[in-house]
């Protein structure tokens, strides 16, 4: 708790202080995964054995739910999700908090493709991980992490054809792990943010940022290179509503 408090007062801070009229800043409180599945055995040789349960997952992310509110967060990210029952449970200790404090803040939901697959290590689909969230009616659905954004684009374009009525996210790595690499990762602001320019222009995103390996020059590169370019249009009505 004491640690997500800190952590969203320090991001609050660092907001107000860069938000103008124009160009507002906005805290995601980060709800990240966990080093424990819900859905996946850690041993081979008991596929039934479980390290975590649900119960144990839903009162942990809600105390880091309450103390991400508490410390100033305008919105809530469960992000590089690898198991859809971990995801459930952060979404469901959400909507808990919610409910109780009476407030309630836009959500988005960012999930990981881990390899060529197409799937989430805990075995779906894009498309089926959508379906599986999809009732926490997200501000955004995206995709995070893994993948640079060349081995992501079609995952992105198969859930910004399935997810019609919300916003689409995408932050990828910049490219893959090169331990020799300064950064760790090989790919150059320039190479991300054409990719992603190219991501935009196709109309597959609305919010669009990187994730492991990317630094502020390439948030800087991609913002220059999207900001000409129109946003994804949504394909069906919003269930999305801001709370009065």
């Amino acid at each position: 708790r004491e640690m997500n408090l800190a952590s969203a007062r320090l991001a609050r801070a660092a907001c107000d202080k860069f938000s103008t009229p124009d160009k507002p800043r906005f805290v995601a409180g980060a709800l990240g995964p966990t080093p424990k599945t819900a859905s996946i055995s850690p041993d081979v040789n008991d596929p039934g054995a479980r390290n975590v349960d649900f119960e144990a997952l839903r009162a942990a992310y809600y105390e880091q739910t309450e103390a991400l509110v508490e410390g100033g967060a305008d919105l809530l990210l469960v992000e590089t999700i690898f198991d859809t029952l971990n995801a459930k449970a952060a979404l469901f200790a959400i909507d808990e908090f919610f409910e109780k404090s009476g407030e309630r803040l836009p959500l988005i939901i960012s999930g990981t493709v881990t390899d060529a697959s197409g799937r989430i290590l805990s075995g779906q689909t894009v498309t089926a991980f959508w379906y599986s969230v999809r009732h926490a009616q997200p501000l955004a659905v995206g995709l995070n992490c893994a993948l640079g954004a060349a081995l992501m684009r079609p995952y992105i374009q198969e859930l910004a054809r399935v997810a019609g009525d919300t916003f689409i996210s995408c932050y990828p790595n910049a490219g893959l792990p090169n331990p020799m690499s300064e950064t760790g990762f090989d790919e150059t602001p320039e190479v991300t943010s054409r990719l992603l320019k190219d991501f935009a222009a196709e109309g597959l995103v609305n919010i669009v940022g990187g994730c492991c390996g990317t630094t502020p020059e390439h948030i800087g590169a991609i913002r220059e290179a999207v900001t000409p370019l129109a946003a994804r249009s949504r394909q069906s009505g919003f269930f999305y509503r801001e709370a009065a």
